[in-house]
């Protein structure tokens, strides 16, 4: 195994199967975003969303995907051209990974999706996990990171370049702070999950409220406008968007919020403080500019 891999596992100081497994992800994660970056990719798309926060900005929860927004639209953008430059990065640091493209996407759909999966046991083997953890996990199971690109994105957004030193010293295009908040309130307003709810949403948006705090609002705008959940002729207001937070805090669902996210922390007592009060609170420090 490369020196660098077992750098950035021992970094983790992994010690159950599914620690071992998060490191694993995060190191190929990383090695992506590698391949990515040697291909030119960030030339035409910035890094958002929650595993950008993770990666660049030190959110102490784990994510699954990589999102990804062009910086122009651009309707015939296809994600299988970067493929081989992804699979020939993991390959030279001795990963095997293969590539899936979805073959056709949905008719409207803006979204361009792919996914990176490897066996998980093969490569636990590799970065050395203890014998016991190996035993107690299925020898076909699949880690599996998904490739989101929004080819359509609302609006126009800022980025800024922000480095890795590992495996190798490289730069990542990503959204900045306050675009990236955007996005978040989106979702956590506009998201159609019908009757569920993604917690991850609820705890990255604290996360914001007590590191970056500042959004702007039209940025919100735009995208609530091209999901067709703001429809009214005059701007959005910074009063309008805390009465529609607040009205989202009352609705929420605490205990299905805490359920859903539970799985990706390290530190399950950092979401026992949640209640209606405590995000109120939240909502109220978004500072819309």
């Amino acid at each position: 195994m490369h020196r660098a891999v077992r750098q950035m596992v021992d970094a983790y100081g992994p010690s159950t199967g599914e620690d071992y497994v998060n490191a694993l992800r995060e190191v190929l994660q990383s090695m992506a975003l590698l391949g990515l970056w040697r291909s030119g990719f960030f030339e035409h798309a910035a890094f958002y969303g929650g595993t950008a926060l993770r990666i660049l900005h030190g959110l102490d929860r784990f994510s699954e995907d990589l999102d990804f927004t062009l910086l122009e639209p651009d309707p015939t953008f296809e994600l299988g051209r970067w493929g081989r430059a992804l699979t020939r990065e993991m390959e030279g640091f001795g990963f095997s990974v293969r590539f899936y493209p979805r073959r056709r996407r949905p008719s409207g759909s803006r979204i361009e999706s792919a996914f990176l999966k490897t066996n998980t046991v093969k490569h636990l083997i590799e970065i050395g996990a203890e014998d016991e953890v190996i035993r107690g996990m299925h020898p076909g199971r699949k880690l599996k990171i998904r490739l989101e690109v929004d080819t359509d994105p609302p609006g126009d957004f800022d980025t800024e370049t922000r480095y890795l030193h590992l495996p190798i010293p490289f730069a990542v295009r990503t959204c900045s702070t306050m675009d990236m908040l955007a996005g978040k309130v989106h979702a956590v307003l506009c998201r159609p999950w019908k009757n569920r709810v993604k917690g991850r949403d609820w705890y990255d948006l604290a996360w914001y409220s007590f590191r970056h705090p500042r959004m702007r609002l039209a940025q919100l705008e735009a995208r609530m406008r091209q999901s067709g959940d703001y429809i009214d002729r005059n701007p959005l207001t910074a009063g309008h968007l805390g009465e529609m937070l607040q009205t989202a805090v009352e609705e929420l669902d605490i205990e299905s919020a805490r359920s859903e996210v539970l799985p990706f922390l390290q530190e399950p007592d950092s979401v026992r403080v949640w209640s209606r009060d405590f995000f109120s609170e939240v909502a109220g420090r978004i500072v819309p500019v």
